[in-house]
């Protein structure tokens, strides 16, 4: 029986994937880099900023540091205030499912209370937030799951993590919990084991009233 769901946040609770490419499209091109957005978003989903940023010097054989991821987030958190909004319907699903619920995401805390804020969606998880950078491990290694059923009180086998990513899925699978992938576009097919919804007010099909009873 699932007693606690885990969301992750970045695509699956807000919808701020292609606004984060969108900047770090614009901030690469003022350092001379051509980079689509839409091809970042294909390529990186999920990924750690850190790795993203390795993954983009390498390829352009150039150098863009600390500074750079400075001030990416800081242009980031000025477009979450112009441009944010909740994932479609993740409100009516998280006001209609019974189980307790918290975040587990790989970006820093700051952030995600940040975007939560701005979507009206913080009041739900009651300060059950947790970080990748909080324990120093990001998916696809389950840590950041395992320490979030750690901390919320839960068997690995009570929990379901909602994801919108392959490294997400990859993280849940390895932490022995139920996946859920959340995928409007049918980007990823058919995972083994692995629930899909285009929706997230099939959350409410899923693990409603009826699956405690």
């Amino acid at each position: 029986m699932i007693k606690c769901i885990v969301f992750d946040s970045d695509g699956t609770l807000v919808d701020s994937e292609y606004l984060g490419h969108v900047t770090m499209e614009s901030m690469l091109g003022e350092q001379g880099v051509a980079e689509s957005a839409a091809e970042m978003m294909s390529n990186f989903r999920g990924a750690q900023l850190a790795k993203i940023v390795e993954s983009l010097e390498q390829k352009h054989q150039i150098y863009l540091g600390e500074s750079f991821i400075f001030s990416y987030r800081r242009a980031l958190e000025k477009l979450f205030e112009q441009k944010l909004k909740p994932v479609e319907g993740v409100s009516e699903a998280l006001e209609n499912i019974p189980q307790s619920i918290c975040v587990a995401s790989g970006g820093p805390v700051s952030k995600i209370k940040k975007a939560l804020s701005l979507t009206n969606l913080e009041g739900y998880f009651k300060g059950n937030i947790f970080s990748s950078y909080e324990i120093g491990s990001w998916k696809p290694e389950p840590d950041i799951f395992l320490h979030a059923a750690q901390q919320m009180g839960f068997a690995l086998e009570e929990c379901a993590v909602v994801e919108d990513s392959a490294v997400g899925i990859q993280a849940a699978l390895a932490a022995n919990m139920q996946p859920v992938i959340y995928d409007p576009l049918n980007i990823y097919g058919t995972y083994e084991g692995v629930i899909a919804i285009k929706h997230m007010e099939e959350l409410k099909l899923i693990f409603g009233q009826g699956e405690n009873e």
